[in-house]
Formats: C-alpha cells, sequence, structure tokens
C-alpha cells in the first residue's frame, strides 16, 4: 500500500519541516488502525517519523483530524486572506483619492519648465549676486 504525501517542505538549515495533507494523514492513521502494519513500518515505507502516526492517531481518537477540520482552518485561513486584501484595497482607495485630489487642486504650471521630480525651475539669478 503507497500513500503519497502532499505538501510543503520548508528547509530550515539541515532539518526539514514538512506539511502533510488531512487526507495523507488519514490513510496512515487508518492503515495503521486496520492493522495493514505498524507505525514503524508505515512510517519507514513513507520516509517520515513513526511519531507522528501516533500523534496522528491519537488526534484521530479525539476526533480533531478529520476533512471537516481541515475545511475549517482552510476557511479561517481564507477569511484572514480576505481581510488583509480588503485592507489593501480599502489603503490604495485612499491613496488614489488623495492623488487624485492632489492634481486637482494643484494650480497649472505657468511657464511649462516645472517638473514632478525636480519641481519648478530655479529663478535667475539678480547680476552677479549668488
Amino acid at each position: 500500500m503507497t500513500f503519497e504525501a502532499v505538501g510543503s517542505e520548508v528547509a530550515m538549515g539541515v532539518r526539514r519541516h514538512r506539511r502533510y495533507s488531512t487526507e495523507f494523514k488519514l490513510q496512515l492513521v487508518e492503515a495503521y488502525l486496520a492493522g495493514d502494519g505498524s507505525a514503524k513500518g508505515l512510517a519507514d515505507e513513507h520516509g517520515i517519523c513513526h511519531s507522528l502516526i501516533l500523534l496522528w492517531a491519537e488526534k484521530y481518537r479525539k476526533g480533531e483530524l478529520t476533512l471537516d477540520v481541515q475545511r475549517a482552518e482552510q476557511l479561517q485561513e481564507s477569511a484572514l486572506k480576505i481581510a488583509a486584501l480588503e485592507r489593501k484595497v480599502g489603503q490604495l482607495t485612499m491613496e488614489l483619492d488623495l492623488l487624485k485630489k492632489g492634481l486637482a487642486v494643484r494650480p497649472p504650471a505657468s511657464n511649462g519648465s516645472s517638473s514632478i521630480i525636480s519641481g519648478p525651475g530655479a529663478s535667475p539669478s539678480r547680476g552677479g549676486v549668488t
């Protein structure tokens, strides 16, 4: 029996932190609880630590490892992302409004020598005075 780990690996120095999908965890736990293999054997087969399977099995027994829990976590993550994006849209809208007001209030350049980067041109000097 083979399962495929789906998730991301993050290199942290020499150690790697992996995230496994809930489906993967459930498949391994159900195989372990059904007697399809020992925690050590299943862990070796999939290149993970056997204590993870035991931890997942305990969560499974407590009802903390279900697809419903995964969906709830995904909903919470999505809600946080949406809130962050809404804040950013609000910020950008305010910046755009300020820029529009600044352009509407700004008097037109009198001689066209004004630049948004450098500002108006320098005034001519008065005979030798620096």
